[in-house]
């Protein structure tokens, strides 16, 4: 067992001690009568325990050094992280990426002590453009790089006396520099380049990330757009096309003075009309019918029911089960649903020449089940879509079950008419519930 060094700092004292006083019993008392050897005694213990003191002060002023350099460095890694948490809650939260840039670089000016910091993106041609920056008005120049260069035109020559950067990249590919710049002369340590490496990674990401949300967001628009032309067309521009027919046979029959046949097909452009009227008006209905947190999927379903019911002249109630009623879904899968239902109960009134519809809403097997179903003249045999049965209107309905992983299956109601069964997986749901 090894002796512990710390127990010298009592022990070297105590047998200093014990020496001097041995020698001036032994060998000063004949030579330095008393009280001369007391005061020699003292003053060679006075002197040792000087500089005794000396040393051990300096030693623990050595280590107090010690102690607040590292608490230094652990401060100065603490606000390095907590600068990088700050920046991807930003991230997370999904602001403007604006304020993610500008969140960058005043971090970077912060925690680098430098009197400006910029971020200058880089153009498909090379060219750099300046992004964001923090420090004074004076320390920036806002005018756009030539290619091939770097950050520096973008600060002023006097702030650039220490400067740092770091690049934006994503895999091998660069796509701007976060820079500081000082007035004063410094050293960067290697904790200021992996701080503003970082700071520039997760500015890299932000920009990552606001490119594939634009994208995203540019392809559901797109794909609704899609979706909206391809049920004007094969919709609205088919009823357009028949009453342009019939307006040219009424035409065409009051010429030659048949006059109770040209009424019969006034007649049946009256109703022609009217359909179309009631198409643009279920459009513009569906268009713009949000879906309120407060009341979830089933009470947008009720009260878009109830409008729906007015315009269509069609008894339409809606069942939900108490569990259906308290499921949030995610808003796109909400959304998807809610226009499933929406191009199902215009199929109905279009095609089923029906009295009643009823849309059920249930959890069942982890799945939410939503049926649509009338007691039409049936649009579903045992061969499959009946002649009448609006294509289109199923391809739609396809198209949007797939987008949420869910399954739609088309089969005949109890005794006549079509029943449409939309089950969506509940695994992306948020579990949360309405109180």
């Amino acid at each position: 067992m090894r002796f512990p060094r710390r127990w010298l700092a009592v022990l070297v004292p105590v047998l200093v001690v014990g020496v001097i006083e041995v020698a001036s019993d032994s060998i000063l008392d004949p030579h330095l009568p008393f009280p001369r050897d007391t005061i020699l005694v003292m003053t060679v213990v006075s002197v040792l325990a000087i500089g005794y003191g000396r040393y051990a002060f300096h030693l623990i002023d050595q280590l107090a050094g010690t102690l607040r350099q590292r608490n230094r460095e652990l401060e100065e890694r603490h606000a390095a992280v907590a600068a990088l948490h700050r920046v991807s809650v930003a991230m997370t939260a999904l602001v403007d990426i604006d304020e993610v840039l500008r969140a960058v670089v005043d971090n970077a000016r912060r925690l680098l002590g430098a009197d400006v910091a910029v971020l200058a993106l880089s153009s498909p041609s090379g060219e750099l453009r300046l992004a964001a920056s923090s420090g004074p008005g004076e320390a920036v120049d806002a005018v756009a790089g030539q290619p091939g260069e770097d950050f520096r035109p973008f600060i002023r020559p006097q702030y650039l006396v220490s400067n740092m950067a770091a690049p934006l990249r994503l895999g091998e590919r660069t796509i701007g520099t976060l820079a500081v710049g000082s007035r004063a002369t410094r050293a960067y340590g290697v904790d200021d380049v992996e701080m503003l490496s970082s700071l520039a990674n997760q500015a890299a990401i932000a920009l990552e990330n606001d490119r594939l949300q634009r994208e995203l967001r540019e392809m559901a628009v797109r794909g609704e757009r899609e979706r909206i032309a391809r049920e004007m067309h094969d919709g609205l521009a088919q009823v357009l096309g028949y009453v342009n027919t019939k307006s040219q046979a009424v035409e065409e029959l009051l010429a030659t003075g048949r006059i109770d046949a040209a009424r019969s097909q006034l007649a049946q452009l009256s109703v022609a009309a009217r359909s179309v009227y009631v198409d643009v008006r279920e459009a513009i209905l569906g268009l713009s019918s949000p879906i309120p947190p407060e009341r979830g999927l089933a009470g947008a379903l009720e009260e878009y029911a109830e409008r729906f019911s007015e315009a269509s002249k069609l008894v339409t109630r809606v069942e939900a089960s108490p569990s259906a009623r308290q499921l949030v879904l995610a808003p796109d899968v909400q959304a998807q649903v809610f226009r499933i239902v929406q191009e199902a109960l215009t199929n109905v009134r279009k095609h089923a020449a029906a009295q009643r519809v009823r849309i059920g809403l249930g959890v069942q097997d982890g799945s939410l089940v939503v049926e649509i179903e009338d007691d039409g003249r049936g649009m579903v045999t045992a061969d499959g879509p009946a002649g009448d049965w609006p294509h289109y209107g199923m391809r739609t309905m396809r198209e949007r079950a797939s987008v949420i992983d869910a399954k739609l299956v088309f089969e005949p109601a109890p005794g006549q008419g079509t029943k449409v069964v939309l089950r969506v997986p509940l695994a992306g749901t948020t579990g949360r519930r309405v109180a």
